[in-house]
C-alpha cells in the first residue's frame, strides 16, 4: 500500500516470529521483506539475541533502519555494527546484580563493552552444562571471555546478565530483582532450559521501539512477536500482530492473531498491508 498517510516504523521479533524452527528467515520472507524495503517500507527487527547471532540467522535481510539487539540494550547499524543507542547498567548497578545472583547461588554470563568491544565474561570454573552449551555456539565470534575466578568480572561497561539452568534459584532471582530492573524469566524455545536475563530499566524493546521511532521521525509503530518478553512492546506500539504459535498472553492483547512463523506470517501480512514510500 503506498500512501502519503503517518509514516509507519514495522518491527518485528525474530525468534518465534519472523525466524522458521530452523533459526533462519526463509527465502521468501527474505525476499518478500527485501522488495517491501526496497519500495519504501520503514522496517527493523528487535530481538533478545547480540548482533553477532542475529547477522547470522537473518542473513541475506537487508533492513536500512537501525536494529533492536540484546533485548534493546543497544539500537545498532547492523552493516557496520556501530552502536546508535546504549543503554547501560552503572557500576553500582551492576554490583548489586551480581551480588545478588550469587547470594542465589547463580554463576551469570556478564555481557560487556570491554575496550570498545563486546564480551561476555564468566567464571569458568562455575560454568554449568546449559550455560556451557550456550557458550560453545558462540566461541568463534569473539565475545568468548572465560576467567579463572570473578575478581574482574564486572569489568568494562556492563550491560546485560545472562542466567541459565536451575529453575528453581533462577526464579528466587527474578523475584527479588524484577522491582528494580528490567528482568525477563522463561523457558528457551529451542533448548527449553529455563533463563533468566537482566537488563537496565532503559533497555527493552518497548523503550528502544520508541527511540528508534524517534530517530526514524516516524508516526505509527506497527510490531509483531510470539513471547512475553513481546507484552511490553505490544503495550507501546500502536498496532501488535501476535503468531498463530504465539503465548497465550499475548494474543490476549494483539490487534489480531496472523500466521504463525513456520507459515511466514509476517512477510505475508506486510506484503498485503504495508504503507510504503518514505
Amino acid at each position: 500500500m503506498t500512501d502519503n498517510g503517518p509514516k509507519t516504523l514495522y518491527i518485528t521479533d525474530l525468534d518465534g516470529t519472523l525466524l522458521h524452527r530452523d533459526e533462519r528467515v526463509s527465502a521468501w520472507s527474505r525476499d518478500t521483506l527485501n522488495r517491501l524495503v526496497s519500495e519504501g517500507m520503514l522496517f527493523s527487527y528487535a530481538t533478545a539475541r547480540s548482533i553477532f547471532t542475529a547477522s547470522v540467522v537473518t542473513q541475506g535481510l537487508t533492513p536500512r533502519l537501525p536494529v533492536i539487539v540484546n533485548n534493546g540494550s543497544f539500537i545498532m547499524d547492523a552493516r557496520t555494527r556501530e552502536r546508535i543507542v546504549v543503554n547501560r547498567f552503572t557500576d553500582s548497578e551492576a554490583r548489586d546484580i551480581y551480588a545478588a545472583l550469587r547470594r542465589h547461588q547463580i554463576a551469570p554470563l556478564v555481557d560487556a563493552i570491554i575496550g570498545g568491544k563486546e564480551k561476555f565474561s564468566y567464571d569458568a570454573r562455575m560454568i554449568n552444562p546449559a550455560l556451557a552449551e550456550f557458550v560453545a555456539a558462540r566461541k568463534h565470534d569473539g565475545r568468548d571471555n572465560p576467567l579463572n575466578g570473578t575478581s574482574v568480572i564486572l569489568q568494562g561497561r556492563v550491560f546485560y546478565f545472562t542466567c541459565i539452568g536451575e529453575e528453581e534459584k533462577l526464579r528466587a532471582a527474578y523475584a527479588e530483582l524484577k522491582e528494580t530492573y528490567n528482568c525477563i524469566f522463561q523457558f528457551d524455545i529451542y533448548s527449553h532450559e529455563p533463563w533468566l536475563e537482566i537488563m537496565p530499566d532503559t533497555a527493552s524493546k518497548s523503550h528502544a521501539i520508541l527511540q528508534l521511532k524517534a530517530l526514524c521521525n516516524c508516526d505509527r509503530v506497527v510490531v509483531f512477536g510470539d513471547g512475553a518478553n513481546d507484552i511490553p512492546m505490544f503495550e507501546t506500539a500502536d498496532e501488535g500482530y501476535a503468531m498463530a504459535n504465539a503465548i497465550d498472553a499475548l494474543k490476549q492483547i494483539a490487534t489480531a492473531v496472523i500466521d504463525s512463523n513456520e507459515d511466514d506470517g509476517v512477510a505475508r501480512w506486510l506484503a498485503e498491508n504495508a504503507r510504503l514510500g518514505m
